[in-house]
């Protein structure tokens, strides 16, 4: 209950005090006090507040950080440093692959002593990084399958798995189960047996990009064993964009080279050549004299057999040509 104080401005003389008598009439402390002050000039009333059941709680106060556990900004330098001792630019890393900064360094230093140990120099490593910084956000737990899946299921011979993955570093990047072997399995079932001997494909998506190469070679006219053969026959061809390689060169070989299907479906490895350094040139010398080569002739030989070739062929048809104008004239 709140207790009121009463002051009022006239002036009195305080009661003298009586002690109790012996029944104990307390009836009068359940009456308001009232105190007179002579000084002040008007009644104030001053409601004193009850006092609070139950102090305030406090939130606790958090633990003070460990002293065994670095801070994040020390942390960092840390792995700045360990990574620029094996020749790795961290910020090159962060702007390729930005969840290196939350990479563990025991996890770093833990793949690094791995791959050392599997006979990959300092060299290789700084390279296979640039190339596939995922693999420091790996663990060696990671990688150890796809070494494993090298080696039994692709048929990897031991004496070259280093040049395996430095061809190919993002294998170390993909999983055994949703990715290498999928793709295994599928180039075996179109008829490439030795896998092992163009392992850059297994890192590809079957369903992004391995049958969507099949589709399009059937979308310009081949049949779907032909398009497959093609692949057996080149398997690189994997490897080559639809639109920034593919499809420009067929359209040159049609339109331009005028060229048959057949020829294609028997030098495939015709798109590995440059369109602008090696086929346009060549057709328009072939054009000017009068020659058509096989597509082999015409793009595999060096430039100093191509046009040794070339004039041979221009010179042989001039004999010939001057021996039908003799024949004629008789």
């Amino acid at each position: 209950m709140q207790e009121t104080l009463h002051l009022s401005s006239k002036h009195s003389s305080l009661p003298k005090s009586h002690f109790p008598h012996s029944h104990h009439d307390f009836s009068t402390l359940s009456r308001p006090r009232i105190i007179h002050f002579p000084t002040l000039s008007s009644k104030i009333s001053i409601a004193i507040p009850p006092k609070p059941s139950k102090s305030p709680e406090l939130p606790p106060v958090p633990p003070p950080p460990s002293p065994s556990s670095p801070a994040p900004q020390s942390q960092f330098q840390e792995k700045m440093l360990y990574l620029d001792s094996i020749g790795l630019d961290l910020f090159s890393l962060i702007d390729d692959h930005p969840p290196i900064v939350s990479a563990s360094l025991d996890d770093i230093k833990s793949i690094v002593d791995f791959m050392y140990s599997m006979g990959f120099a300092a060299l290789e490593f700084s390279r296979i990084c640039g190339m596939c910084p995922e693999i420091l956000n790996a663990r060696v737990s990671d990688i150890v399958p796809v070494f494993t899946f090298l080696l039994r299921e692709a048929r990897v011979d031991g004496s070259d798995l280093r040049r395996v993955v430095n061809r190919r570093p993002r294998l170390l990047a993909c999983s055994v189960k949703n990715r290498l072997r999928p793709t295994l399995y599928f180039l075996q079932s179109i008829g490439i047996s030795q896998v092992n001997k163009h392992t850059n494909l297994l890192s590809c998506s079957v369903e992004e990009k391995l049958i969507p190469r099949i589709d399009y070679l059937e979308k310009i006219g081949f049949s779907k064993r032909d398009a497959i053969s093609m692949f057996r026959r080149f398997p690189q061809l994997f490897n080559y964009s639809i639109k920034d390689n593919l499809e420009p060169k067929f359209n040159y070989f049609v339109v331009e080279m005028g060229r048959e299907l057949r020829e294609l479906k028997e030098f495939p490895q015709y798109f590995s050549f440059s369109l602008e350094n090696r086929i346009k040139p060549r057709h328009h010398c072939c054009v000017e004299k009068g020659v058509c080569f096989p597509l082999p002739v015409m793009l595999k030989t060096s430039e100093a057999k191509f046009h040794g070739r070339l004039e041979s062929y221009a010179c042989l048809r001039t004999r010939r040509a001057i021996a039908r104008a003799s024949e004629a004239s008789d």
